[in-house]
């Protein structure tokens, strides 16, 4: 059994990341080259570079933000987790394969809150992955190749992966999966996403946001009273 939550790290960001994206918003309605504005006085000034930024993406135009790529390691998140994530269809993942990697002896699983907090149910879960650990064995020992014997493992089995994207697709990811309607899992895993870019780059913290914070309102079906919902 793995701990409870996810392991991320930035691996890879632009150096300048908000001159990059100045630039970008500039050269849209600048006579001048975007070497230019890159070099420009201007972009030097954060203060300056973020009011223009924070206009052009409340416009709606967001692809000057598509320009700037980051990459995360992940690991310690469950298949159900990897699963939701790669729905995302703006991102590029390299994940561990079930495939070509052997599980060998019981394999790492995540259990959910709501099970862990239950003693009784809990335990009799840890005896279910322990069933499914031996079974697996026992097709591989008798010849299954891992690719078939796969198919016993639980959404629970751990994974890992490279995940990468802009930062387009990072705000929307943001807006979507930390909404409290978004499971525990992922809502977790995607705010340690943000938390560690914003901790290099802290005028990205008022974008990775759940939806609501950037709508001024909840759209969902059901809402958790954080904000008014979309009627009101």
């Amino acid at each position: 059994m793995q701990d409870k939550y996810a392991q991320v790290r930035l691996i890879s960001k632009p150096e300048n990341m908000l001159k990059t994206v100045y630039t970008a918003c500039r050269t849209c309605y600048s006579a001048d080259s975007p070497l230019n504005i890159y070099d420009c006085e201007s972009a030097q000034d954060d203060e300056k570079m973020l009011k223009l930024i924070n206009r052009v993406i409340s416009s709606g135009h967001y692809s000057t933000i598509e320009h700037i790529q980051v990459s995360f390691a992940i690991s310690n998140i469950s298949r159900a987790c990897s699963h939701q994530l790669v729905r995302h269809r703006h991102m590029s993942f390299s994940q561990k394969s079930q495939r070509y990697v052997k599980e060998k002896g019981q394999f790492d699983y995540l259990v959910p809150d709501t099970i862990d907090s239950n003693p009784e149910l809990k335990q009799k879960f840890d005896e279910f992955m322990g069933k499914i650990s031996e079974f697996y064995t026992e097709l591989t020992e008798n010849g299954i190749p891992a690719e078939d014997a796969r198919a016993v493992l639980p959404n629970a089995c751990s994974t890992s992966m490279v995940a990468s994207l802009n930062l387009r697709e990072l705000i929307h990811l943001a807006n979507l999966r930390l909404c409290t309607r978004a499971q525990k899992e992922i809502r977790m895993l995607v705010k340690k996403m943000c938390d560690v870019l914003v901790q290099e780059e802290p005028w990205l913290k008022d974008y990775l946001v759940p939806k609501c914070e950037r709508l001024g309102y909840c759209d969902e079906d059901k809402s958790c009273g954080r904000k008014p919902v979309k009627e009101k």
